[in-house]
C-alpha cells in the first residue's frame, strides 16, 4: 500500500496557505484555490509544510489520507508554477484558433466545432495545428484537454485527428493486396 500520505507538502515562496475549519485554501501569484476537508482526514500547517493524518485507522480514512495530500499538493503547485497541456492536429485542412471566448475546431465536419472556453483556463493557439490549454486546476485543464481531444480522437491508420504532444499513437497497417 502507498504510505504517500506521510509525506509533507512544502509550501513554495509566495504561495500563502490557511486552513479555516475545514476548508484548505492555497493562494500565489496566479490564483487561488480551495478544497473541502473530508471528516476522515485533519491537515495542520506547521513550518511552511502542511501535513495531513488520517482521523483513526478505518480504512475509508486511510484511502482519503493519501488522496488528500496529492490534492493539498496539485493545488499548491498550481497557483505557484500552473499547469499545462499542449495538444497537436494532424490532417489535412483540420486547424484550431482562437475567436474571442471560444475555440474553434477545423475537424473534418461539415460545420466548425465551437468550444466556449471556461472560466480559469487559457487556451493560445501558437500555430493553427497546435493548442495549449493552461490553468491553475489540475482536473480542469486535464478535462478541457480531453473534451478538446474527444471531438476528434487520433486514429490509428493515418494518425488524424487531436493527441498530445506527449502521446505515442500506435500505428495499424492498412489492407492488403
Amino acid at each position: 500500500m502507498s504510505r504517500v500520505g506521510k509525506y509533507p507538502v512544502p509550501v513554495p515562496a509566495g504561495v500563502q496557505v490557511a486552513l479555516d475549519g475545514r476548508t484548505f485554501t492555497a493562494k500565489g501569484k496566479l490564483g487561488q484555490l480551495t478544497l473541502e476537508l473530508t471528516d476522515n482526514v485533519d491537515a495542520t500547517i506547521e513550518g511552511g509544510k502542511v501535513a495531513v493524518a488520517p482521523r483513526g485507522n478505518s480504512t475509508p480514512a486511510r484511502m482519503m489520507w493519501g488522496t488528500t495530500r496529492a490534492l493539498v499538493a496539485c493545488m499548491v503547485k498550481g497557483v505557484s508554477e500552473g499547469y499545462s497541456k499542449t495538444m497537436e492536429i494532424t490532417g489535412t485542412g483540420y486547424r484550431a484558433a482562437v475567436n474571442g471566448p471560444n475555440l474553434v475546431l477545423n475537424l473534418g465536419y461539415s460545420h466548425d466545432v465551437v468550444y466556449p472556453i471556461p472560466a480559469g483556463i487559457k487556451i493560445t493557439c501558437e500555430k493553427p495545428t497546435t493548442v495549449k490549454v493552461e490553468g491553475v486546476d489540475k482536473r480542469q485543464v486535464g478535462q478541457v484537454a480531453a473534451e478538446i481531444r474527444g471531438w476528434r480522437g487520433p486514429e490509428p491508420y493515418k494518425g488524424k485527428g487531436v493527441r498530445y504532444t506527449t502521446e505515442t499513437i500506435r500505428r495499424k497497417e492498412g489492407k492488403k493486396k
